[in-house]
């Protein structure tokens, strides 16, 4: 399905300036950080240019999320020598949206006799990241990498992230990789991973697979990505799992500093992309539940209410949803393209509350399934920029060579949760706000001007208030009838009421025609 594309300049010459000082303030309010501190910076170009490429780092002390530590001088230490990381000579390739420079994952897949091997490389954040080190104590601070439309707020120094550790092609670099075998079907037949050097020898965007792959371009490796994928794909549904299509809002910033908005259909290929990155954080759940040790993503199940709910909007969208039906095999059949079908993605996306991390020391507890993907679940393929995964990753590769968990990972068993928990939370308002700030911009001057746009959403105690997307420019906001309730899932126009960047607000109305 093609991308939906507006540019629209900003309108004045004082917004641009009124833009900034809004995202600065925002980063104020949210105690967002403008750059390392200079220990932290020292010692990862330290480690990045003295850290032999096969020489992880050993235990140490843990890192406390906690707290904000006390900055000291830097006195980096070179990592202690090591046997040399065999070398795995595997055409890897990586898949990322235009432009990324921190790169986690890097996949193969081959065919063999009884399904397919899936080997896929991920980032070795633990090979440069001392436990106790200065860069661990921010990390675990940061949590995960913050993103903006102005930059990014990342969670290692780019040195780091988009350098040393980032699996950039044409370079060896020290990994994590899992080897996943699959029967014919994409159900899991077998799970290892260890640690070795990777050379990625391709760098493709999701618009580069898809276009090899629907002009009949593509090299196999391309190929078993969708079979795998679209296995993969239907395994998820019959387990009962859920992947929601709906179309991302993006915004743009263009070369003369001007910004943009548009709505973006997922690709297929991102699709095929995102089933390796669940498959291996399925097979590293099964690892964690058979050594006794994890660290699982949950999402408790949905409330019936909340269901029931959305049976009603299906009615009131005049989509037809057989009681027989689960959800997940509607929401398959869907094109978020189709205005009814995109505000029924829309109200679906409230099923899924209340994501958690759980952990764990011999028995799994109950309740430890992520509702969403049918399966018990960890986050072990985003190092780079999650903290969590990081850990999640060392757990299998001391389980699957039959070594203890190393105690810096254990230790932080009772505060990582909550650390990983308030990073999320942080980073979804940011990024939301940021988004505000810029439709903001884009309608300033427009206050009274009509849009076309769909109802996406409505208030559960006011069917008089919702949410309205506009198509051009690719704003959503909130807006009021003036009169009856309003049509969810359909076409109307809509007036601009109020526009603030300072507030972050965008807000329409509507009155029947």
């Amino acid at each position: 399905m093609p991308s939906r594309h507006l540019r629209l300049d900003l309108p004045a010459a004082t917004v641009p300036e009124r833009v900034r000082i809004a995202f600065d303030r925002l980063r104020s309010e949210m105690s967002i950080p403008l750059a390392f501190p200079e220990d932290v910076l020292a010692e990862a170009e330290h480690v990045a240019d003295a850290a032999p490429p096969d020489a992880p780092h050993a235990d140490a002390a843990p890192a406390d999320a906690r707290t904000e530590p006390t900055r000291t001088a830097p006195a980096p230490t070179p990592p202690p020598a090591t046997p040399l990381l065999p070398v795995l000579d595997v055409g890897f390739v990586t898949i990322d949206p235009p432009g990324s420079m921190d790169l986690d994952q890097a996949v193969h897949i081959e065919r063999t006799p009884d399904g397919y091997l899936v080997r896929y490389a991920i980032a070795d954040v633990a090979h440069f990241v001392a436990p106790g080190s200065a860069i661990d104590r921010e990390a675990g601070t940061r949590g995960m990498t913050l993103y903006a439309p102005d930059g990014r707020t990342p969670l290692h120094p780019p040195v780091l992230s988009e350098g040393a550790a980032s699996l950039l092609p044409g370079v060896d670099r020290p990994a994590a990789v899992w080897q996943i075998a699959l029967d014919d079907r994409g159900e899991i037949a077998d799970v290892d991973v260890r640690r070795a050097r990777v050379r990625s020898t391709a760098r493709f965007t999701y618009d580069e697979v898809q276009t090899a792959v629907d002009d009949g371009t593509a090299a196999d490796l391309l190929l078993l990505l969708r079979e795998v994928g679209e296995l993969r794909q239907l395994l998820e549904r019959e387990r009962g799992g859920v992947s929601l299509n709906v179309p991302e809002q993006n915004v743009t910033l263009h070369d003369d500093g001007s910004y943009g908005l548009e709505f973006r259909s997922v690709l297929p290929a991102e699709g095929w992309n995102a089933q390796i990155s669940l498959l291996t954080g399925i097979a590293a759940a099964r690892v964690m539940r058979e050594g006794g040790t994890g660290i699982f993503r949950t999402l408790p199940a949905s409330d019936p209410r909340d269901v029931e709910r959305l049976r009603r909007t299906a009615r009131a969208l005049d989509i037809a949803w057989p009681a027989e039906q689960p959800y997940g095999e509607l929401l398959a059949q869907l094109d978020s393209s189709v205005p009814q079908h995109a505000a029924f993605f829309n109200e679906a996306t409230s099923l899924f509350r209340g994501a958690g991390y759980l952990t764990f020391h011999g028995d799994v507890p109950d309740d430890a399934e992520h509702a969403a993907i049918a399966s018990e679940y960890a986050h072990v393929t985003a190092p780079l920029r999650r903290l969590v995964d990081r850990y999640g990753t060392e757990i299998c590769l001391a389980l699957c060579a039959d070594e203890p968990v190393p105690a810096w990972v254990r230790d932080a068993f009772e505060v990582l949760p909550k650390a990983m928990s308030r990073a999320g939370q942080r980073a979804s308002a940011f990024e939301r706000a940021s988004v505000d700030i810029v439709e903001a911009a884009l309608l300033t001057g427009a206050v009274g001007e009509l849009f076309e746009g769909v109802i996406v959403d409505l208030d559960s105690r006011d069917p008089h208030k919702g949410v309205v997307v506009v198509d051009e420019p690719a704003v959503r906001g909130s807006v009021v009838s003036g009169g009856g309730p309003l049509p969810l899932g359909e076409s109307v126009a809509v007036r601009v009421a109020e526009v603030s960047i300072e507030d972050r607000v965008v807000r329409f109305s509507y009155e029947e025609q």
